[in-house]
């Protein structure tokens, strides 16, 4: 089954010979390799570059083993180059490969090499590549399939949007050949490639903490919390003491594995962040589900997840919104209260606010949405996103509401 991926193609393509070291990071599955081995080498080939002066090494192969060594990978690939044309280096999962950074530093030195490496964890590039590239090494971060590029083999939106917020949008997903396969496929990955991963390079001897964390985190996505409130949660439910640090620990790694994603809450009118509390959301809704063993199917707060991916996947930084307001009492007197937009999204010199709602089912509630957005004074643009299939409409505040559909589909939804 061939699924375009042509924004991160094209990202790839944009960054051809640009003399740094092009770093395809994402959650482990989510078609890194496909991306490079296969859609960037056919694009190659069909350019003219002949095969041989593609070197192709996946260093999670077994074939591939023993280029884990520094020094043999160095002179396998030098040995690989053969004359002074022009070659374009791949290397999968470059992390696995002992003292990679000074590697790559090497291989910048050949002048007829573009290289490219995949690597599965943000410690690849916040930690290491920042450290020893920095101004050398270029990042294109691959999500999995955008609801757009899983609706792509399907013929019916509802039928593609059950599937989507029930499974996610993992790419072998769509390979299986039914729902059990599919949650299997799910359960599985999780833990025998997220969570293997997480605890034998964190060195995790005690991995019942880290499972309940994420049983918690998963029974919750989008609701606001802290290192604090999680350890009240672990020890009113599970009796279970654990410090605040140690969640924090576990956070982070979850965060650096691509599991989860942290959203900030920011102040709109004292123009801020606020630290704490912050929002978790999964970077995929089928391996949230499968963690839950696909019992709590919430389609508002996963809806409200699959927002945050998309803003995401866009290219838009994506907080959570503040809104304080002096709310008159019946008594006469004034008390502070802050209403929450769900969203606070920002591309360059662009700003918009965004609600979620599944539905509007009554005045009382469109006006519930509302109220952040009309307490917001500045002029930046103010979105409603309904599951409704509705027509795109304008109040007389400026807010606009369009369908979950619309938005999903249309690329430039959001620009009006």
């Amino acid at each position: 089954m061939l699924i375009k991926r042509d924004y991160y193609l094209n990202q790839i393509i944009n960054r051809m010979h640009n003399g740094l070291v092009k770093i395809i990071t994402g959650i482990r599955r989510c078609g890194k390799s496909y991306l490079l081995f296969g859609l960037f080498k056919q694009y190659l080939v069909e350019l003219g570059v002949n095969e041989d002066h593609i070197i192709s090494i996946e260093l999670d192969r077994r074939t591939f083993n023993e280029l884990k060594d520094p020094d043999k990978l160095c002179a396998y690939v030098y040995s690989a180059i053969k004359d002074n044309k022009q070659y374009y280096l791949f290397i999968d999962e470059i992390q696995m490969c002992n003292d990679f950074e000074s590697v790559l530093n090497d291989f910048m030195h050949i002048k007829n090499l573009d290289i490219y490496v995949t690597g599965s964890n943000s410690k690849l590039i916040s930690k290491d590549i920042i450290t020893e590239f920095r101004g050398r090494g270029d990042e294109i971060h691959l999500n999995p399939l955008s609801f757009k590029e899983f609706y792509s083999v399907y013929n019916d939106f509802d039928t593609a949007w059950n599937d989507y917020y029930t499974f996610g949008g993992m790419p072998l997903v769509l390979s299986q050949a039914d729902d059990e396969s599919k949650m299997n496929y799910l359960k599985d990955l999780f833990k025998e490639t997220y969570l293997k991963d997480i605890k034998e390079r964190h060195n995790i001897k005690n991995d019942n903490e880290l499972e309940e964390l994420l049983n918690i985190i998963s029974s919750s996505v989008g609701s606001l919390t802290n290192p604090a409130k999680l350890v009240a949660s672990f020890k009113s439910i599970n009796k279970i003491v654990i410090s605040p640090n140690t969640i924090k620990d576990y956070l982070e790694y979850l965060e650096d594995a691509y599991l989860i994603r942290k959203s900030l809450r920011y102040d709109v009118k004292g123009k801020k962040y606020i630290n704490t509390p912050s929002k978790y959301y999964f970077t995929d809704l089928g391996l949230r589900n499968a963690r839950l063993n696909f019992r709590q199917q919430e389609e508002n707060h996963i809806m409200e997840n699959i927002i945050y991916n998309e803003l995401c996947i866009r290219g838009y930084s994506v907080d959570v919104g503040v809104v304080e307001i002096n709310e008159k009492q019946e008594d006469g007197h004034y008390i502070k209260k802050q209403l929450e937009c769900d969203f606070i999204v920002n591309k360059g010199n662009m700003r918009l606010y965004i609600q979620s709602a599944y539905e509007l089912p009554s005045l009382d509630k469109e006006n519930q949405e509302i109220r952040p957005l009309i307490n917001i004074k500045d002029s930046f643009k103010k979105i409603i996103i309904v599951k409704d299939n509705i027509k795109t409409k304008v109040d007389d505040n400026g807010i606009v509401t369009i369908s979950l559909k619309e938005f999903l589909l249309n690329d430039n939804a959001l620009v009006f």
